[in-house]
């Protein structure tokens, strides 16, 4: 157990905290892993420190280890049937690039007129979740702004709970996405697409100032990720008191467009990981931090979730560590040789296809 909690600068005896009242602080949502509990706890000691892992931890890191094999998905009706909610990633699930996946309009129609309550989660922060639903309308689909859940939103999300104070600014190493949502929020910040075009001019005896008063940087996929911009998220982490290193996601690879893949928000992640030598705190998948929230705002019970999603280590480990069933579609990154590769320890309950296969699975069984 713990042999000592520190909240917001005042030390509790481990024994005053229950797994089931510690499991309702920030940590038991956001520490979902070995990696992310150095980083909860070298990051924000105003907030929280850990000295060890609390029993739901303990369980979420159970689901690194080897599960029964992925079965392949013959009855959909049985998994439709079975749960209330489905959330599908995006990238790879829904869409390719600019491209929409076959069948999934009148996949997604049958499973509304079931009575299934349809949420969409992606780990993209390029875009706000207003900006996610014209790409929605854009390809045909008929999705509400409340039904879309992005990275960029989680990252501002997870700030709001914590209180993050407003005197307090968010350096920002993305896009507009996650300056719309920080603006939505009432948070100050600085950084994103703008600083793209800053360049370090080195002289003898340079010193590159930065902003005393930020209290967070946020670091997401960028398309205009440059040096400058590694330099001074790494001077506000470095030398800012309590200053917070916030992910939205660690994904490798990304798809801008269906011809390939291309590098993901992981590597502009990776760079400031290298310059700091801290571990960023993860606000998309697999942290259970956008699932405790979609949970809490529906009213979802969680055995009730089936989790969507072409990636293991991101969609199906999100929907693992937070107790949903699980569905594996092979539409984007994972190959069927992957899945069932000896060195992948990751297993969905179920694999198919595509989510079109829905459809057509469940009319070959009629």
């Amino acid at each position: 157990m713990l042999s000592a909690t520190t909240i917001r600068g005042r030390a509790a005896p481990a024994a005053s905290l229950s797994p089931n009242s510690l499991s309702k602080t920030l940590v038991s949502k956001f520490v979902d892993t070995p990696r992310n509990l150095a980083c909860f706890s070298s990051s924000f000691a105003r907030v929280v420190t850990l000295r060890c892992y609390n029993t739901k931890n303990l369980r979420m890191a159970s689901n690194f280890r080897p599960r029964a094999s992925a079965q392949q998905l013959v009855n959909p009706d049985e998994l439709i049937d079975s749960v209330e909610t489905f959330i599908f990633d995006c990238d790879g699930v829904i869409w390719k690039g600019d491209k929409l996946i076959e069948g999934v309009p009148d996949t997604l129609d049958m499973l509304r007129s079931k009575g299934k309550r349809l949420v969409f989660v992606t780990n993209n922060s390029t875009k706000s979740r207003k900006q996610y639903g014209k790409k929605f309308e854009s390809l045909g689909l008929n999705v509400s702004e409340e039904e879309i859940f992005a990275s960029s939103f989680a990252a501002a999300a997870y700030l709001k709970s914590i209180d993050f104070p407003k005197d307090k600014k968010v350096y920002v190493i993305g896009e507009e996405g996650i300056l719309k949502e920080l603006e939505l929020a009432g948070f100050q910040y600085l950084g994103g697409p703008e600083d793209g075009q800053k360049k370090i001019e080195l002289k003898p005896g340079f010193l590159m100032e930065h902003d005393e008063s930020v209290g967070a940087v946020v670091v997401g996929f960028d398309r205009y990720f440059n040096y400058y911009k590694v330099q001074y998220g790494t001077l506000c982490i470095r030398e800012n008191p309590g200053c917070l290193f916030i992910a939205t996601n660690r994904d490798a690879v990304t798809h801008l467009t269906d011809a390939q893949e291309w590098a993901g928000g992981g590597s502009m992640v990776g760079a400031l990981v290298g310059s700091t030598q801290r571990e960023p705190l993860v606000v998309g998948k697999p942290s259970t931090f956008m699932m405790d929230y979609l949970a809490n705002k529906f009213g979802i019970l969680k055995s009730q979730i089936c989790m969507v999603g072409d990636r293991l280590d991101t969609d199906i480990l999100f929907g693992q560590n937070g107790g949903c069933k699980t569905l594996l579609v092979l539409s984007g990154v994972t190959s069927l040789e992957t899945l069932k590769s000896p060195s992948n320890s990751i297993q969905p309950d179920f694999y198919t296809n595509k989510i079109s296969d829905f459809l057509s699975l469940k009319a070959a069984t009629v």
